[in-house]
């Protein structure tokens, strides 16, 4: 039997990366899921790998009517609703403040804020009713400390993801329903390379390339992978988590916990050598 045996997800951002592999994972454990992302080629892809256990549809997830749909989607085929993984979300703006376009701005915050508000707004009624259900919205470790991403727009709405999701758990909780968050660290997929400008179609292809570049980013010495999310969010969707709520995940290898021991003790070497002592 799989952990996700008998549920129903809807998944947003599922036409690569994360989103793609914790579909995949999802339908291993068991699960029903219906997918989401705007790009038809690679979701319709997805769901027929899948089979009958994978919906597709097309949906931009900062549209209430789109998002309304989908989750529609989800309990017209299946009947219920279990987990929704408000993953979905791009790169925003990079540079500095006195740069910033009031459009681009806008839009960031409606692909990575404003579609995590919808897909708790319409989850919330159907696993109110059921008396159960798991929110997991994806953060970022960029959300907990500035300079974790070349664009301070990103920082910003993943830190404002990351405190909605508490506030929410407080309100939904009472409900016995769950929601969490997860907080990525130096995970090999294609959004930095969209950041800088790269189509996404190449975009994705570059995962790899920046494997190689992320494998020293922290103490585990690799790059984190899409799996290591997906895994979290089954985990997190699963009965196994049923008391675990307003908690945000940081799935990082431990960059965010300080420095370095090898950077660290390379600090004082230098600091000996500027003191005029011996090093051995």
């Amino acid at each position: 039997m799989g952990r996700l045996d008998g549920k129903v997800a809807v998944i947003t951002g599922a036409t690569s990366g994360i989103g793609w592999r914790t579909a995949e994972i999802f339908v291993d454990e068991g699960a029903k899921v219906v997918i989401a992302g705007r790009r038809a080629s690679e979701g319709e892809a997805l769901a027929k790998k899948l089979g009958a256990a994978c919906v597709f549809r097309q949906t931009d997830v900062t549209q209430e009517d789109q998002m309304r749909a989908l989750i529609g989607a989800a309990t017209d085929k299946f009947g219920r609703l279990d987990c929704i993984f408000n993953n979905a979300g791009g790169p925003a703006q990079t540079g500095g403040i006195e740069n910033l376009d009031v459009a681009k701005f806008d839009q960031a915050m409606a692909t990575l804020v404003r579609s995590v508000m919808l897909g708790m707004k319409h989850a919330a009624p159907i696993m109110k009713k059921q008396g159960s259900g798991s929110i997991i919205n994806n953060g970022s470790i960029a959300g907990h400390t500035a300079g974790y991403s070349s664009s301070v727009v990103y920082g910003a709405a993943k830190a404002a993801v990351i405190h909605l999701t508490k506030c929410v758990a407080m309100e939904l909780g009472e409900s016995g329903v769950r929601v969490n968050s997860i907080s990525p660290g130096a995970i090999a997929t294609g959004i930095l390379a969209k950041a800088l400008g790269v189509e996404a179609g190449a975009a994705d292809k570059k995962a790899e390339t920046l494997a190689g570049i992320f494998k020293s980013a922290q103490p585990i010495p690799r790059a984190g992978i899409p799996d290591d999310i997906a895994h979290a969010a089954a985990f997190l969707a699963s009965d196994e988590a049923s008391f675990i709520n307003g908690t945000d995940l940081v799935i990082d290898g431990g960059v965010i916990g300080g420095r370095n021991w090898t950077q660290q003790q390379q600090g004082y070497v230098q600091l000996r050598k500027l003191f005029g002592q011996t090093v051995e």
